[in-house]
């Protein structure tokens, strides 16, 4: 018998652990069955998981649940992400509380510290995992630094730079001097700053009669002047075209400039003229690599000029200075010169910053590894634009379209110590100009290694090594071990979503096993819908380098989930809602379905606590109706479950009572049939809001305000009894079909309801209802 109250926290860890020690979340290949897999996107190692995990998993596991008991072999592969610049950047903040920083250890006693930081957050991660009710097969946890998971890495890895498919080359990338790491394309957004805009003159020489002295060219970048050496125009703006091939005197340098044409510039801005500076604006540098125009960096890796001349001397007074300190006093020389026309104080543009801060992010031209995207994106591209990928909502598909065709080639190296380490090792013998930082008495060293070793042994620097800096002139060696004795390791690590893009291969232990190619292609991805960028694209162009097949069939994307005023979480708001505050308060059962009830087919929404509370109030109802069955089949049936017939579809149950059934009793079961058909239709559509709004307005209004009080007026006793029959039928086939939303309570009554029964399966792997 049920307890007078439902209690969740007296059932959920009980029911949890058994069915987790019945071994009821172990898939296993059975050809009589068909497989249906999810991976769960891997929680961030760096913490405990936030409202979207928990969002996610609700998604994911009422997925899995369905598919189990539609008789599916359902795998739901857990894991942990290390979330390399994410992980190492939270460590840092740690550390910086303790008045530390990573300059302060050499690399791999810093990667140690890291390692025990994320053992702690992983053992939280994984408790709730469990706690959220997640049906997953814990024998397949993986962790993205698993050996296993590092091994699949460095062999992609491997073979992609066998097939040529790996360079290392100067590029233009996304640098942040405040995390001193490149970041992706994908990982970069963009923010509207209002900077003044400077008209400034350049002189025209060889002037004709009718033309000014001087051409004025609108910049934001006034510092950078002194290394230009070419100005543009549209070759299809009339009014400008006819100064393509002249030249002027730099303001700044006073060196000689050219003007080129190419359709990038766009004639409505500012002048029409724009100023090139290649190695620190991308599409500067696209057009300087076309047109082949010197591409000369002047801003070093701390955010300050640096520009020398071939004898190692300063070039410039601006040498030493931020970016913003050079500003000014570019400015100041501007003015002084006669060069500034006038300034717009409040011109309004975008920005690049990076994803994790918000904070500056600067172009410049540094060696890095890259992969060559081209041919790896078009299937990517194919799959979801032929429909053999499809992504859930629609409207979702073209931001993913428009990434991968703008797709440039992806750096996938990253300055920092916490992630899988570049498989490569130069030779310091060969390669004596490799630029080396190192902890030497507690001491950091820095310089050219060939003229280290001069003063420390090879054994010193190797073993206090911070970061190496290779020019992409260096040779350099692709081994998982030290190649030999003279040989320094890359210190840079893979980009995380390098790895992670490769999550498919690493859970499902990727070879040329049965598993394998049983399990694979995955049923759907489901994760946020800012993810379609920086891990979806990967993942799909690694599925088809891989395997030749697509990754998985279905993408769904949902929403972020906002705080309760609609505004983004943030601690400094001091709006961010903690999970664990709602499971203690109101449930597992009652937090997933209010989030999943909560959602707005794939767009942000806010918290729904409103939501959550409502289904609070909705597992005591159905709590309260099962009480009341039980105590209405003793009275008037007796003998509990063991004396009440089991039937497993309307019709057979109909046969049964032919001819005694009222009009109330028929309605009701052909309404619960237009149920079953509406849960599956619009699960299958990955609208899981809609189908578990239909089965609690039918539970709560169908069921409980109209035929259980039709029930209690039920007299007769035979007629009493077909009645309760049916409310069972219709109860228990209810408790199936919200298993998936709400597996706790379900789990409970469904035992109850069955304790004097002598078929004793449980709920989680019950036959889901059929028509």
């Amino acid at each position: 018998m049920l307890e007078p109250k439902f209690d969740h926290k007296s059932i959920e860890k009980r029911i949890y652990e058994m069915w987790e020690s019945g071994g009821y979340f172990t898939a296993t290949r059975d050809p009589e069955k068909k497989p249906y897999t999810i991976l769960l996107p891997p929680p961030n190692a760096s913490g405990k998981m936030h409202t979207g995990n928990v969002l996610m998993i609700a998604i994911e596991d009422l997925l899995v649940r369905w598919k189990r008991m539609q008789g599916y072999s359902a795998l739901y592969v857990p894991g942990t992400d290390h979330a390399g610049f994410e992980t190492q950047t939270t460590f840092e903040r740690e550390l910086k509380k303790e008045g530390k920083s990573r300059l302060d250890f050499d690399r791999n006693t810093l990667y140690q510290m890291i390692w025990d930081f994320v053992q702690k957050n992983k053992n939280l991660i994984e408790n709730q995992i469990r706690e959220m009710g997640a049906s997953v097969d814990w024998s397949r946890y993986t962790f993205t630094l698993d050996p296993k998971a590092v091994e699949v890495t460095l062999n992609t890895f491997k073979k992609m730079e066998k097939e040529s498919l790996i360079y290392r080359a100067d590029y233009i990338v996304n640098y942040s001097f405040k995390w001193g790491t490149t970041f992706s394309d994908a990982e970069i957004q963009y923010t509207e700053k209002t900077t003044p805009l400077y008209y400034v003159r350049y002189k025209l020489l060889d002037r004709k009669n009718d033309e000014p002295e001087y051409l004025s060219v609108a910049t934001v970048r006034p510092e950078l002047i002194f290394i230009d050496t070419h100005l543009a125009v549209n070759p299809k703006d009339k009014k400008k075209n006819k100064l393509i091939g002249r030249k002027l005197i730099n303001p700044l340098a006073g060196h000689e400039m050219e003007i080129i044409g190419d359709e990038f510039v766009d004639p409505k801005f500012g002048t029409g003229l724009v100023k090139l500076t290649p190695a620190h604006d991308k599409n500067d540098y696209a057009i300087g690599v076309k047109h082949n125009i010197p591409i000369l960096g002047v801003i070093n890796l701390n955010g300050r000029i640096e520009n020398k001349s071939s004898e190692g001397e300063p070039f410039t007074k601006y040498n030493g200075l931020t970016m913003l300190e050079a500003r000014k006093k570019a400015v100041e020389d501007l003015n002084a010169a006669g060069a500034i026309e006038k300034v717009d104080e409040n011109y309004k543009h975008v920005m690049p910053v990076d994803y994790r801060s918000g904070d500056y992010v600067e172009n410049l031209v540094l060696p890095n590894w890259f992969v060559k995207v081209d041919a790896l994106k078009k299937p990517a591209y194919d799959a979801v634009k032929s429909g053999v990928i499809k992504i859930y909502p629609k409207w979702r598909e073209l931001t993913y379209l428009r990434w991968v065709e703008s797709m440039r080639d992806w750096p996938i190296s990253r300055q920092i110590v916490w992630g899988i380490r570049i498989p490569a090792w130069y030779n310091v013998k060969k390669n004596p100009n490799i630029v080396v930082i190192f902890l030497s008495g507690g001491k950091i060293v820095t310089g050219l290694i060939g003229e280290l070793l001069k003063q420390y042994s090879f054994e010193e620097i190797e073993s206090g090594l911070q970061r190496l800096t290779a020019s992409k002139e260096c040779s350099y060696v692709i081994s998982k071990e030290k190649p030999g004795e003279n040989f320094l390791p890359d210190t840079d690590t893979f980009d995380t979503w390098f790895s992670s893009g490769q999550w498919p291969f690493t859970t499902l232990k990727y070879t040329d096993s049965e598993g394998f190619k049983y399990f694979y292609p995955t049923a759907v991805l489901e994760t946020g819908w800012e993810l379609v960028t920086r891990w979806v694209s990967r993942m799909i162009m690694f599925g088809y380098y891989l395997t030749g097949r697509e990754p998985f069939k279905d993408v769904y994307l949902h929403g972020h989930v906002r705080a309760l005023d609609g505004k983004k979480m943030s601690k400094s708001l001091g709006n961010v809602i903690n999970p664990d505050d709602y499971i203690a308060e109101f449930g597992v059962d009652a937090l997933r379905m209010g989030m999943i009830s909560g959602t707005a087919n794939g767009k942000d929404f806010n918290f729904p606590r409103d939501k959550v509370i409502a289904y609070r109030n909705f597992a005591n109802k159905i709590w309260n109706m099962a009480r009341f069955m039980l105590m209405m089949e003793e009275k008037f049936i007796g003998g509990g479950g063991s004396k009440i017939p089991s039937f497993e579809t309307a019709k057979s149950l109909e046969k049964e009572f032919k001819g005694k059934l009222t009009d109330e009793d028929k309605n009701i079961l052909k309404e619960l049939e237009k149920l079953i058909k509406e849960v599956n239709r619009n699960l299958e559509k990955y609208r899981m809001a809609d189908a578990g709004n239909a089965i609690y307005q039918f539970m709560w209004h169908d069921l409980a305000d109209n035929y259980i009080e039709l029930v209690k007026k039920r007299e007769e006793q035979n007629d009493r009894e077909a009645a309760l029959i049916i409310l069972r039928y219709v109860y228990t086939t209810c408790l199936k079909l919200l298993h998936p939303f709400m597996p706790f309570i379900t789990e409970e009554i469904w035992g109850s309801l069955r304790a004097d029964s002598s078929d004793k399966k449980l709920l989680i792997v019950s036959e889901w209802p059929v028509v």
